[in-house]
């Protein structure tokens, strides 16, 4: 779908459209992006335009699913927020529209913040996207730009393989599953997801498993720790 032809903007503040490939740098495409309507996704990764595709019912199932997931924790974990589809300015060149995501909150030391305008600046500790159509992207664009920001972890749900793809960009590298299926993020303790049931759908499962986390002495541990530094920075 190309922007020129599908949308026609107001004349009287008309910027030059964006078109899928451009190359631009961050600033020029903000500007420019900000005269479309708020439904359409447009994204800058690596200084590269990629203009998005209809999305279909599958990509909601799977949306769907993991931001219950981030949304129950969120819920169970003060000082955390949870990312849907919003714009994080990552740098120079680059300002992706995650699925989802979760993220610390800056005055819990997290490292994004939010600015004036309403936007998220500065790499959120964990970033999703569901990958239908687009995993050669995901997996590769979307991963160098999210590692060289600073993004802790990044989960790609592949739904036509179907696979997950959980990757850690600290030194200890990807996150694995148990010999149970289960996952385990590092940046959010007690963030305990089932990958078949995932890719199953199989919600009960999910819940049930995520659960267990929160309950883990690594959440409690966590929820303390996300409090101790909203404390000592509201000193």
């Amino acid at each position: 779908m190309c922007a020129s032809v599908a949308y026609k903007l107001d004349s009287a503040r008309d910027l030059p459209l964006l078109a899928n490939g451009d190359r631009i740098s961050q600033a020029e495409f903000h500007r420019r992006y900000a005269q479309y309507p708020q439904d359409v996704k447009i994204e800058l990764v690596g200084g590269i335009v990629y203009m998005a595709s209809p999305l279909g019912m599958e990509h909601s199932r799977y949306d769907t699913e993991v931001l219950y997931l981030y949304e129950t924790y969120r819920r169970a974990t003060p000082g955390t927020e949870t990312l849907q589809n919003a714009t994080n300015i990552l740098g120079d060149e680059s300002e992706p529209q995650p699925d989802a995501g979760l993220r610390n909150l800056s005055e819990c030391g997290g490292q994004s913040r939010v600015n004036r305008q309403g936007f998220l600046v500065g790499a959120a500790e964990l970033l999703t996207e569901i990958s239908v159509s687009t995993r050669a992207i995901d997996l590769h664009q979307k991963k160098a730009d999210y590692r060289r920001a600073g993004v802790c972890e990044y989960l790609v749900v592949s739904v036509e393989d179907p696979k997950l793809f959980w990757f850690g960009f600290k030194p200890r590298g990807a996150i694995l599953p148990d010999k149970e299926g289960i996952y385990r993020s590092r940046v959010f303790p007690g963030l305990w997801i089932d990958g078949p049931a995932l890719l199953a759908r199989k919600s009960r499962r999910l819940m049930t498993v995520l659960r267990q986390g929160l309950r883990s002495p690594e959440h409690v541990g966590f929820v303390q720790k996300l409090q101790k530094a909203k404390k000592r920075r509201g000193r």
